[in-house]
């Protein structure tokens, strides 16, 4: 499996309340508390999977050939030491001659892809999630790599015919905390369009006729 780079938060929903003032004849509606986050929306063309992030962070560009995206906060250090987010296809669609890939089975690969790649690496943990009803896993590693600690939290994501998705948080360990709000707005958001269901007949199809009688000898 291709490492993503890197191998490559919950959505904060705003309260909206309007109290009434008492001793007042009438009472204008009050300000929601909170506005709305506004968030950016992407869709990848190739793959169909679509999610939000924040306003703030910036679309770096594709990767895995036009199958996944990076996107990532303003940073002023050296690019290859910047925070970021990988969404993209790691697993394409099975075919009928190939035995279905489990996320079990790329989530072994992807730690050992790490742990050739890295030094001191360590799985922090494991989880089974749900992300668009689809199943899910969590992978949660840390590792060094020429000198610089990294912490990789990875979402794997079973799609309907076989193929594998993953959004993954590539950090700095200090910078997890922080962090981590920004890529639960992604899984919050992430989603595959949905097929869309056969038209309706707008009428009964029409009755075959009867066959003709056959002539009697």
């Amino acid at each position: 499996m291709r490492r993503s780079l890197g191998i490559t938060a919950s959505l904060v929903l705003a309260v909206c309340f309007a109290p009434f003032l008492l001793g007042q004849k009438s009472s204008a509606p009050a300000a929601p508390a909170h506005k709305p986050a506004n968030r950016k929306r992407y869709c990848q063309l190739g793959t169909g999977f679509c999610f939000k992030y924040p306003t703030s962070w910036n679309m770096i560009g594709e990767v895995f050939g036009g199958n996944g995206v990076v996107i990532a906060p303003p940073q002023a250090q050296d690019r290859t030491l910047w925070d970021e987010i990988t969404v993209a296809l790691i697993v394409p669609p099975s075919t009928d001659d190939e035995e279905p890939v489990t996320l079990d089975g790329v989530i072994e690969k992807a730690a050992a892809s790490l742990r050739e790649g890295g030094q001191d690496f360590e799985t922090l943990q494991r989880q089974r999630r749900t992300v668009d009803h689809k199943p899910a896993q969590m992978l949660k590693v840390r590792y060094r790599e020429k000198s610089t600690d990294w912490v990789e939290e990875i979402i794997f994501i079973a799609g309907p015919d076989g193929e594998v998705y993953s959004v993954a948080l590539k950090c700095a360990p200090q910078n997890l905390a922080r962090l981590e709000p920004a890529l639960a707005v992604v899984l919050e958001s992430w989603m595959l369009p949905e097929s869309e269901p056969p038209p309706a007949l707008d009428h009964e199809p029409p009755a075959k006729p009867d066959s003709p009688p056959k002539a009697a000898h």
